[in-house]
């Protein structure tokens, strides 16, 4: 997964300006203690990222990928 592509998923699964707002407040215990933004920042990678996201979000894996069928899931690492 890309950075843009994070972003995309971001704005489409969580909203634009909700889902921005999570990145920077929401504190992530499967990223140690940081926020979405602050891990990227740090260089995780970021399908890792999302997918710490969505599971403190409780979003179910069906529900995780936005609008774009064709849009294959990242794998966890």
């Amino acid at each position: 997964m890309r950075y843009r592509e994070f972003w995309q998923l971001v704005d489409e699964v969580l909203g634009a300006a909700h889902g921005r707002e999570l990145t920077r407040e929401l504190v992530l215990g499967g990223l140690d203690q940081r926020t979405a933004v602050q891990a990227l920042e740090d260089n995780v990678e970021p399908r890792d990222v999302w997918h710490a996201l969505c599971d403190e979000l409780e979003i179910p894996e069906n529900a995780r990928w936005g609008t774009d069928a064709r849009r294959p899931a990242p794998p966890r690492s």
